[in-house]
């Protein structure tokens, strides 16, 4: 047997112990111990078997570390399989996380115990994959279809009490769970309770109603930009009503086949191991001191200030908020509340949550009270001679090694830091709005930051629920950088052609939540052309500013005032094409003497992403990223990027890096030098046929 599986025999009941930390996966050794112990309880005297795990939590689902290497024996339905055809009753005893193939695990078990604290799940699509053992035949036989297609397709976990309640969990266990999963399977074998095999379950096709997986496909493909895992997870769950269980098993397996060598979902899989990836400071010591956090201090109180104290009190963090008058401090405190009044309508806290969280935030007008803050972070508006004095006042008021960060989207942290007497105590940490929402965190390491502060940040921004990615400094940092030559490219594309809609629709059918027009009129016209008056960029090329210019200086700011690009319905603020704005587009276009053409999806793609990798590839020789694979984590987390699709360097490698560079080169000779001169790294790994991905791990 495994040595990360034992087993024994306790009170007339066999009990398979799993002990693979860090969380029990199902690895070759995991699977091989199960199914020798399975076996060898089959010629034993025990009456019952329980399947239990060590650690914190049962099985989380599958071996990482096994993704994308040939499949090893005993494959996992073969376990299933041996648990399932038990002569003898098998539970699962259930803490912590039952997750994927762990689920699966319980499902093939006769009966399902746990604490209450538990969850369950299938979680697979997130990877752009399904369930491949069962899981999409073994769950709707159990909770029903339109469970399981909600289970399934959102990939979410179950908590322990509502799995009890679908009957996915057979009994709840109240104090030591190996002791109670072993008195309840006692009770089995005393009741004679049957071999209850969740595959015995036929599910009767009349009580599906008429047109429900036509229904289901339409409202899953409506969401998935871009990922196919969705559409196939309804046909496994067609074949469950429609065939029977060993050729809807070999159905399921099929589509897990086609899924598992899709590039949507190596793109996936790529994205959740860059989440990891980027938490880890390459050069940083592992053995790194990191400051005790116990209190914060923001300030500045609107939008991004207030989500930022969110972020802190919802990880049980006292932070205090500062403004420079009561009035604007009452005005913060209220949007707040206002933003966890709407997450209680939504059904996703309690009063009594929110009354626990509001009481974590404190307000003042005083520096002084801010002055025991073990982190403090202004986040006020973008001016640099502001923030300046700011950190001037927090370097004489706050203790010694208070980390003092700046909420900056571009400014430079080193000025900001030089305005201090403890540049080393100062970094970035640039939110994304709502930053109580967005789950990326850009860490903005100064040049004189210290080790121990910039450890600090990172675990704290694991702590309040975000993905952090590091970064250098540079105008932009990351992703602000790299989107200049995005939203260049679809201003460009409207002068020589394109329709704001057909930008729009383009980019939003490869994926992106939003299209790059729209995107302007969400966040305001108004704030780019601002930031081109303050930088003096105003006088470069005016044709990508052209009619935004002329859209802001007319009143048009975007959703704010009812138009931009488009008009807002006032109601629902759906978008509509406006023939005012298109007449104004050809005026420009007719302006800068630009002969409008039909321009082809193809064409609008490249123009508008391949910027982001060129512009990535440079970050990358600078130094300011890490790693390719941490520009992914940026725009997908941060930048609503497809995680089908990778991000925008994963994307890249896809397409092929010579092919990229290629069509690079060609738009600089149709459209001139300067924007579309090819990033030296892109050069290089074009050339020598390397990627993105090999770059990450130093093979050229």
């Amino acid at each position: 047997m495994s040595q990360a599986v034992s087993y024994s025999i306790q009170d007339r009941v066999g009990v398979i112990s799993v002990n693979s930390p860090p969380v029990n996966a199902l690895s070759q050794p995991v699977r091989e111990g199960i199914l020798d112990a399975v076996r060898q309880a089959q010629r034993d005297d025990s009456e019952a078997i329980v399947l239990h795990c060590q650690g914190r939590t049962f099985i989380a689902g599958a071996d990482i570390t096994e993704f994308g290497k040939p499949p090893r024996e005993p494959h996992l339905p073969t376990v299933l399989g041996a648990l399932e055809n038990s002569s003898k009753p098998v539970i699962a005893a259930i803490h912590g996380t039952a997750l994927g193939g762990g689920f699966e695990v319980a499902l093939a078990c006769h009966y399902r115990c746990a604490i209450a604290s538990a969850k369950v799940g299938l979680p697979e699509v997130k990877l752009g994959l399904l369930p491949g053992a069962g899981g999409t035949q073994r769950l709707p036989r159990i909770a029903g279809v339109k469970a399981a297609l909600d289970i399934i397709t959102s990939g979410n976990p179950v908590a322990a009490g509502k799995a009890h309640d679908m009957g996915l969990v057979n009994e709840i266990i109240e104090g030591d769970l190996l002791e109670g999963a072993i008195r309840y399977a006692r009770e089995l074998v005393e009741s004679g309770a049957p071999l209850k095999r969740i595959r015995d379950i036929v599910i009767d096709p009349a009580t599906i109603e008429p047109g429900f997986f036509e229904q289901a496909r339409k409202r899953v493909n409506a969401r998935a930009r871009g990922q196919i895992a969705p559409d196939r997870i309804v046909s496994c769950l067609e074949a469950a009503v429609e065939l029977p269980i060993d050729q809807a098993l070999e159905r399921e397996r099929e589509l897990f086949r086609e899924l598992v060598t899709s590039p949507e979902s190596a793109a996936m899989r790529h994205i959740f191991f860059a989440e990891r990836q980027a938490a880890k400071i390459k050069g940083l010591p592992k053995n790194t001191p990191e400051r005790e956090i116990g209190k914060a201090a923001i300030i500045g109180g609107g939008t991004m200030g207030g989500g930022i104290a969110m972020c802190f009190a919802n990880a049980g963090i006292p932070v205090t908020l500062l403004e420079i008058s009561d009035g604007a401090l009452d005005r913060g405190m209220k949007i707040i509340r206002k933003n966890y009044g709407i997450t209680v309508k939504r059904g996703k806290l309690g009063e009594d949550d929110v009354k626990r969280r509001m009481g974590l935030i404190a307000g003042t007008t005083d520096y002084a009270e801010i002055a025991d803050a073990d982190i403090v972070i202004e986040a006020v508006f973008e001016n640099l001679e502001l923030k300046k004095e700011i950190f001037a006042k927090l370097d004489a008021t706050c203790k010694p090694e208070a980390i003092l960060a700046t909420n900056t989207s571009y400014q430079d942290v080193d000025a900001i830091a030089a305005a201090t007497s403890r540049p080393e105590d100062v970094l970035g940490t640039h939110f994304f709005s709502p930053a109580n929402v967005m789950r990326l965190l850009e860490v903005v390491r100064g040049e004189k930051t210290a080790d121990d502060a910039l450890a600090t940040v990172m675990k704290l921004g694991k702590r309040i629920g975000k993905v952090c990615a590091l970064s250098g400094v540079c105008y932009g940092f990351i992703g602000n950088r790299m989107l200049g030559g995005y939203g260049r490219e679809a201003q460009l594309l409207l002068l020589e052609g394109c329709t704001p809609q057909q930008v729009d629709s383009t980019l939003e059918r490869f994926g992106m939540a939003m299209g790059p027009v729209a995107m302007g009129d969400l966040a305001g016209l108004d704030v780019g052309y601002k930031a081109r008056q303050s930088r003096g960029t105003a006088g470069d090329d005016p044709r990508p500013y052209a009619v935004s210019t002329r859209l802001v200086e007319s009143g048009r700011h975007g959703q704010k005032t009812g138009a931009g690009f488009y008009r807002y319905d006032s109601e629902t603020r759906k978008r509509i094409p406006d023939p005012e704005v298109e007449a104004m587009i050809r005026e420009e276009a007719e302006k800068f003497g630009i002969e409008r053409r039909e321009i082809d999806a193809d064409e609008i793609i490249a123009r508008c992403l391949y910027p982001l990798v060129n512009e990535g590839a440079k970050i990358l020789k600078e130094g300011i990223a890490q790693r390719a694979s941490d520009i992914d984590v940026v725009y997908v987390f941060g930048y609503a990027f497809p995680a089908a699709k990778g991000g925008p360097m994963c994307y890249a490698d896809q397409v092929g890096l010579k092919e990229v560079y290629e069509r690079i080169c060609g738009f600089q000779e149709q459209h001139g030098g300067k924007n579309w001169a090819p990033a030296e790294l892109l050069r290089e790994l074009a050339e020598s046929g390397g990627s993105f991905a090999e770059w990450d791990r130093g093979r050229v």
